[in-house]
């Protein structure tokens, strides 16, 4: 095998200027916490949105739609933004229209005025991940990073299993709108302890930034618009059955060749896909895709299980997926020690096979389980996850030196982001076609002329007609029957779903072990 190759020089002290970087990390996961938390507190709150401002439930998804769309064209851009203004003032900036915009947000008297606001919002917040991601990790020496990156995932995973806990909470005990004026005190903290303790490197400083690359920008906006509104809007119109999708899926294809070929080929465009030739941060893309995948899935699935199936409020729903949360915790600390000293691939296949079982045991679920059945499984998932998310990192950016970090924890976490939409979308369109496929395999396998079926007729008409009647109880009957059939047929695609994301895991192993390997403080072995 080849020698390890020495890491780029470490550049960390210059940048920290004195300060304690612990205290780097605290300021900059503030904002990354803020800005994941309100996404998941939002899709909670929906329901509410729509009846308050009068809107149906299909045009409060817009709510949702209009702050991926804008926060994912601005996070691949992110870096050219940081170095043109300055990181320090580039992030505050961000920090301060995210928080004003979530007050236009929660005082919103129509529905218009909110989709402008949370247009506005998602701008000010796609920078936020990137550019904190991007400070941690050039605030802290290689050997270190890896338990930086515990710190950053905190916000990164937590956040967005406590979002429909504190945001059902919030709806239920006060109102929707408290939901998004949550971040006004935490942004303002944030501003102050960034203002603080966070300063701009050198070579950021002495940066002379090549013009504005308009032409890579507008194609990064055609298609990550055309993406999410595809993705959001697919299966309520039938996918490729509607015209209107067909031609945003040909402007999605033709803006994104165009903004790949662009970005590869010009040394001035917004994106540096060029960083993608790095072995280790092109795998760590792809995992993260998948990662993106897996957990937003499982995040928007349990819940639906819990709710549709039944029965819980949004907020006891919140309640049970909580110990994910409370895993993640417990197990942040142990990989910020074990990520030092422990080659990230055992950490990453433990993360994974970990994720897969617990999924796959979310695949053996019925309607007869308890509150208290999976709130150690979904424990065990948030444990699981903390090993994913830093090895991926730190295997990532492993042979990236500080002036490559920006460039590419915008596209990192683009792929993230990107990944958690596909695979929202995917769950909901598995979730609606295969329970239509499952009732008719029931209804296939148990046929009404059958005696397995008049038996259930005759019985459930018996314990009916106490209600309605022996000569009225045939009608409710067969209502009673069709809604059984319907939710075991919804169950089984719940099913579905959980076992292929557990196979999707599974698959991650295989793939984890392409990464060359990495060493704290050292490049992957065989790097040159």
């Amino acid at each position: 095998m080849a020698s390890a190759a020495s890491a780029p020089p470490d550049q960390s002290a210059s940048v920290t200027q004195g300060v304690n970087p612990w205290l780097i990390a605290a300021s900059v996961m503030l904002a990354t916490f803020m800005e994941v938390l309100d996404t998941a507190i939002a899709s909670v709150a929906l329901p509410y949105i729509a009846g308050s401002l009068s809107a149906s439930n299909d045009e409060a998804t817009w709510v949702l739609t209009s702050y991926l769309v804008a926060n994912a064209i601005v996070l691949p851009a992110s870096n050219w933004f940081s170095l043109r203004f300055g990181r320090k003032r580039f992030l505050m900036s961000c920090i301060t229209i995210f928080t004003i915009a979530s007050f236009a947000c929660g005082a919103a008297p129509t529905l218009g005025i909110m989709l402008l606001a949370r247009v506005i919002q998602g701008a000010g917040g796609g920078a936020l991940q990137p550019l904190s991601q991007a400070i941690l990790l050039e605030s802290f020496p290689p050997a270190k990073r890896g338990a930086a990156m515990a710190v950053f995932a905190f916000g990164v995973v937590v956040a967005p299993v406590l979002g429909p806990t504190l945001g059902g909470w919030l709806t239920d005990t006060y109102s929707w709108r408290y939901a998004f004026y949550i971040n006004i005190p935490i942004g303002i903290l944030a501003l102050v302890m960034i203002n603080r303790f966070v300063h701009d490197p050198a070579y950021i400083k002495k940066t002379v930034v090549a013009a504005f690359d308009r032409y890579g920008f507008g194609a990064l906006i055609v298609w990550t618009g055309c993406l999410q509104v595809v993705l959001d809007k697919g299966q309520e119109d039938d996918w490729f059955g509607a015209v209107w999708i067909r031609w945003a899926v040909f402007f999605l294809v033709i803006s994104f060749v165009y903004f790949c070929w662009h970005c590869w080929r010009d040394k001035d465009a917004i994106v540096d896909l060029k960083v993608l030739k790095d072995r280790n941060f092109r795998i760590g893309s792809v995992l993260i895709f998948m990662f993106g995948i897996g957990i937003y899935s499982t995040t928007t699935v349990l819940p639906l299980f819990y709710q549709e199936l039944l029965g819980y409020t949004a907020f006891t729903a919140g309640l049970a997926v909580a110990p994910r949360g409370i895993g993640a915790v417990c197990g942040m600390p142990i990989i910020g020690f074990l990520s030092n000293k422990i080659d990230p691939r055992y950490l990453l296949s433990f993360g994974f096979i970990t994720f897969g079982l617990t999924t796959f045991y979310f695949g053996n679920v019925t309607l007869d389980i308890s509150p208290t059945t999976l709130l150690l499984p979904i424990f065990i998932t948030g444990f699981g996850l903390s090993f994913i998310f830093v090895p991926i990192s730190t295997a990532a950016y492993g042979t990236l030196d500080n002036k490559q970090i920006g460039n590419a924890s915008g596209l990192f976490n683009l792929m993230r982001n990107i990944g958690g939409s596909i695979g929202i979308s995917i769950a909901q369109t598995l979730l609606t076609r295969r329970s239509a496929v499952h009732q008719n395999l029931i209804l296939n396998s148990v046929p009404q002329t059958g005696q397995q079926f008049q038996n259930s007729m005759t019985a459930t008409q018996q314990a009916l007609s106490g209600y309605y009647g022996q000569s009225n109880s045939l009608s409710p009957a067969q209502t009673t029957l069709y809604q059984q059939l319907g939710q075991q047929a919804s169950l089984w695609s719940f099913v579905d779903v959980f076992r292929w994301l557990s196979i999707l895991c599974f698959l991650c192993v295989f793939i984890v072990w392409t990464f060359k390997k990495v060493k704290p403080g050292k490049a992957p072995e065989g790097a040159h």
